[in-house]
C-alpha cells in the first residue's frame, strides 16, 4: 500500500525527570497523568506553564498595528469609504478565501461602502488576480481592489491594474518572492521586514488583523487596542476559526484564541447560513437530502459538537467543494445569507456538490492510481509528478494529498483540462496542485524548478503551479534532481508519531471526556493519540456499506471498541483472533443516550510478538522436516491431539469450507477447551493425517491448507506414521 516503511514513535520519552513533572503537573491541575503528560509532550514541563496553557493565559493578542503596511492599507480604504468609491474584494476560491471574502464584505458593507466581491473561477480561470478580471472590475466602476487570501505573487497584475488607475491593497499570508507586487499596502506578516511576530496567521487571519487595525484607528483608542479588537472578535471570529482550520494554520500562539472564540462562537452562532449547512451536513453525502427534509428548513435548536475535526471534516468540504467544481461565490452568498429559504437552498446546493466531488475525487484516485503504478519508477523518483488530459483541476488537491499519503512521497497532478481547448500544441497550459511530506518545502522545490514553470506559490506542504504542456518532463526531472539532493532515506520512513502507548485499563470514558481540556486541536496542537499494543481481535465486521471496519478488541480480559474509516479489515489482511498494535484517538461514542469510550483507528498491525511466535513456530517445523534435533518434546502429538484436529476439519468440511490457513485452524483449536496445540505440532499433525490417510491435507501455499474428508475411513493406529517416529527420534527429552 504505501511505498514508504511505517514507522511508529512516541513522544513521550519514560525518564524518571518526565514522571516527576507529570506526577507535579496532574496534582495541581486536578488532571489524570495522562493527561499531564500530553501536557508534557507539547512542551508544559511545569504545571504552572501547564495551567497557563489550559487557561489561555499564556495567549497574546498582538497588536495589528505590527504588520506591515497595515495602517497605509486602513489610510486607503477609509479614503475609498469618504470619497464613496467602488471597491471590490478579490478573494481565494477555498474557505480560507471564502471566509475572508465574506468577513471583509460584512464589515465594509455595514460601514455604507460601495462593495462588492470577486473570486475566480478555479477550472476557466485559475489561481489569483488575472488581466481578465481587472478588466471586468475597471469595467464595473472600481478603482480600489482589496485581495484577500491571495494577490503576494501578482507582480505583473499589480502594475496593468495601476495603469488603469486602479489602486490595489494585498493581503495575504503566502510564503514571499524575491519580488513584491508595487501595491499601495502589502499586508503578510511572511514580509522578512515585517515586524508582526507572528507569521502563521491564515489568510482569514491576516484580513481579520487588518480589520482590528480599521477598527482602531478610526473608531478606538491607539492606548487601548482591546476594547477594538474585542468588538470585532464577538462579530467574526466564527469566520476567523472556520478559515484558520481548513487551512491547517497551526493552532499555537494567537491562533489558539480565535479558533477556541470562533469555535463558541459556532455552537451558538445566529448566522443563518451556517446553521443552515450546520443542518444539512447532518443527513450525509445522500444526493436527495431535499426529500427527506421535512420543511426544507434548518433547525437552530439541535445540539452539535462544534470542535476542529467538525468545522474539518463537514463544514469545510462542503465550502470548499464549490469553488472546486462550481463557483465560491455561492459559498459567499450562503455566509451571507439574510433569509432561512436562501439559506437553505444554497446549503442544500453545497452538500449536492460535494458528493458530486467526492465522486469525481474517488475517479481520479484510481485513475492517478494506476499510472503511478504503470508509468513511474518510485525506486528512482522521489516525487510523484503526473498530468492528465480530463482531471477536473478544482480536485486535483485533494487527490494529490491521498497520493501522498498513500506512497508516503511529495506528488504533483497536473490537470490540462480544458487547456488550448483539447489541442495539444505544447503551449497549452496545465494546472497542478501539490502535496508535501513532513521534511520537505514544495515552495522551495517550485522555486528550483521555477524556469520550467510559468508560475508558482503556497506554503511549504501545499502549493500550486502553471505549467506548459512541453515543460513537463523537464519539470519532473528538474524537482526529482532536487528531491534526490535534499530527502535521504530516512525522510523515507513514514513515520506516524504518537503521543505515548497505554493499555487498556487506562483508554476509560473519564479520560476521553479529560483529553477535551487540551482543545482546540489542529495544527501543532494535534488531537491526542495513543498506541496500544497486543489486543485480540474478538470481532471485526464492515459497517457503513463496507466502506469501515468495527473492531471489538480485548486486552487482559477487558474488552473495547474502535472503528477505522475508509479501511476495510479484509484489505488489511487482519481477521478475528489476530493479536494486533493499534494507533488511535479515544472518542466519546454517543447512541440511544448512552455514553462509552471508542478508538478511532489511524492504523493497525500484527502485534510483533504474535508475528514472532507464528516465525519461529515454522522455524521449528522447518528444522524438524531438516532432520535437525529438537529441543523440546511438547510438539510430540498425542492421539488426542489428532482426534481434536480431525475433529475440527471434518467439522468445516461438512459446511462446505475445504480451505483454511494455518492461522485460522490454530485460532479455532484455540478457542475451544481442549489442550492447547502449538502451531509446529498443528502442522505435524496435518502431515500425519495426509501420511496415514486419515484425511487428505495439502498445504497449497505457504501457510495455506486444502483438506478432504473421508467419512468412511478406517480406525488408524497412529504410531504407524514414519513422520511421529522421526519426530521423537529427533526431540531431545526432557
Amino acid at each position: 500500500m504505501n511505498n514508504k516503511k511505517t514507522v511508529w514513535s512516541t513522544r513521550y520519552t519514560d525518564t524518571a525527570q518526565a514522571r516527576e513533572a507529570v506526577s507535579t503537573i496532574a496534582k495541581l491541575n486536578n488532571i489524570s497523568e495522562i493527561s499531564a503528560s500530553l501536557l508534557y509532550n507539547r512542551g508544559f514541563h511545569t504545571a504552572e506553564d501547564a495551567s497557563k496553557f489550559l487557561n489561555f493565559n499564556d495567549v497574546v493578542m498582538h497588536s495589528p498595528l505590527l504588520l506591515k503596511d497595515v495602517e497605509k492599507a486602513v489610510a486607503r480604504i477609509s479614503e475609498a469609504l469618504e470619497n464613496n468609491e467602488r471597491i471590490a474584494i478579490f478573494g481565494d476560491y477555498d474557505v480560507d478565501g471564502v471566509t475572508s471574502v465574506t468577513m471583509l464584505y460584512l464589515y465594509l458593507h455595514n460601514l455604507g461602502a460601495d462593495i462588492g466581491y470577486y473570486i475566480p473561477n478555479r477550472i476557466g480561470e485559475g489561481y489569483g488576480l488575472s488581466r481578465e478580471a481587472i478588466n471586468l472590475l475597471y469595467n464595473k466602476g472600481v478603482s480600489l481592489i482589496i485581495t484577500v487570501d491571495t494577490g503576494i505573487t501578482a507582480v505583473d497584475e499589480t502594475e496593468y491594474a495601476k495603469s488603469l488607475g486602479i489602486d490595489i491593497v494585498i493581503t495575504d499570508h503566502h510564503e514571499c518572492q524575491e519580488i513584491l507586487p508595487d501595491a499601495v499596502a502589502v499586508v503578510n506578516p511572511h514580509q522578512s521586514d515585517c515586524q508582526y511576530p507572528f507569521k502563521s496567521l491564515a489568510g482569514v487571519g491576516v484580513i481579520f488583523k487588518v480589520i482590528c487595525a480599521f477598527e482602531i484607528i478610526n473608531f478606538g483608542d491607539r492606548s487601548n487596542e482591546a476594547e477594538a479588537v474585542k468588538s470585532i472578535y464577538y462579530r467574526f471570529a466564527d469566520l476567523a476559526a472556520i478559515g484558520t482550520i481548513a487551512d491547517v494554520m497551526p493552532i499555537i500562539d494567537e491562533n489558539r484564541i480565535i479558533v477556541k472564540f470562533g469555535l463558541e462562537m459556532i455552537t451558538k452562532t445566529k448566522r443563518i447560513g451556517l446553521l443552515a449547512l450546520m443542518e444539512a451536513a447532518s443527513l450525509g453525502s445522500n444526493p436527495n437530502v431535499r426529500a427527506v427534509v421535512p420543511d426544507n428548513k434548518p433547525k437552530a435548536e439541535k445540539q452539535r459538537k462544534i470542535n476542529s475535526t467538525y468545522i474539518g471534516f463537514t463544514i469545510a468540504p462542503r465550502i470548499n467543494a464549490a469553488g472546486r467544481i462550481s463557483s465560491a461565490s455561492k459559498a459567499v452568498e450562503l455566509l451571507l445569507a439574510e433569509d432561512v429559504d436562501t439559506a437553505w437552498e444554497l446549503a442544500y446546493e453545497l452538500c449536492e456538490i460535494n458528493y458530486q466531488r467526492q465522486l469525481e475525487e474517488n475517479k481520479i484516485a484510481d485513475e492517478a492510481y494506476k499510472k503511478i503504478e504503470n508509468e513511474l519508477d518510485l525506486n528512482s523518483q522521489k516525487i510523484i509528478v503526473i498530468e492528465d488530459d480530463e482531471w477536473l483541476q478544482g480536485v486535483v488537491g485533494i487527490v494529490s494529498s491521498k497520493v501522498t499519503e498513500k506512497y508516503g512521497l511529495p506528488s504533483i497532478l497536473i490537470s490540462f483540462d480544458g487547456a488550448a481547448n483539447g489541442v495539444q500544441s505544447g503551449l497549452d497550459l496545465g494546472k497542478g496542485s501539490g502535496r508535501s511530506i513532513k521534511g520537505f518545502n514544495l515552495v522551495d522545490a517550485l522555486s528550483h524548478s521555477k524556469d520550467t514553470l510559468v508560475k508558482y506559490g503556497g506554503h511549504e506542504l501545499a502549493a500550486g503551479l502553471t505549467v506548459r504542456r512541453k515543460d513537463v518532463d523537464a519539470f519532473r526531472t528538474k524537482i526529482n534532481e532536487y528531491a534526490n539532493q535534499i530527502l535521504s532515506e530516512e525522510d523515507l520512513c513514514y513515520t506516524i508519531e504518537a503521543d505515548r502507548e497505554i493499555n487498556i485499563s487506562s483508554a476509560t470514558l473519564d479520560l476521553a471526556k479529560e483529553l477535551s481540556i487540551l482543545e482546540p486541536f489542529g495544527n501543532m496542537n494535534p488531537t491526542p493519540n495513543f498506541i496500544m499494543r497486543n489486543l485480540k481481535v474478538l470481532r471485526a465486521y464492515l459497517i457503513g456499506g463496507g466502506n469501515h471496519t468495527k473492531f471489538v478488541l480485548e486486552q487482559n480480559g477487558q474488552t473495547i471498541n474502535a472503528v477505522m474509516f475508509h479501511r476495510s479489515y479484509l484489505a488489511l489482511n487482519i481477521k478475528e483472533n489476530d493479536v494486533i498494535d493499534v494507533l488511535f484517538t479515544l472518542e466519546v461514542n454517543k447512541f440511544n443516550n448512552t455514553e462509552s469510550v471508542q478508538m478511532i483507528l489511524q492504523d493497525v498491525k500484527l502485534s510483533d510478538d504474535y508475528i514472532s511466535y507464528f516465525k519461529d513456530e515454522t522455524a521449528l517445523y522447518q528444522s524438524f522436516n531438516m532432520g535437525e534435533s529438537i529441543d523440546s518434546d511438547d510438539i510430540i502429538p498425542i492421539r488426542e491431539d489428532f482426534v481434536t484436529v480431525y475433529t475440527l476439519l471434518r467439522k468445516e468440511f461438512r459446511t462446505g469450507n475445504d480451505m483454511m490457513t494455518e492461522t485460522e485452524i490454530y485460532h479455532m483449536l484455540a478457542a475451544q477447551k481442549s489442550p492447547h496445540i502449538r502451531l509446529a505440532k498443528l502442522k505435524i499433525i496435518l502431515d500425519i493425517l495426509n501420511e496415514l490417510k486419515i484425511c487428505t491435507v495439502r498445504e497449497v501455499s505457504p501457510g495455506i491448507y486444502q483438506y478432504d474428508i473421508y467419512f468412511n475411513s478406517e480406525k488408524t493406529n497412529i504410531e504407524k506414521s514414519s513422520i511421529l517416529k522421526k519426530l521423537k527420534n529427533q526431540c531431545i527429552r526432557k
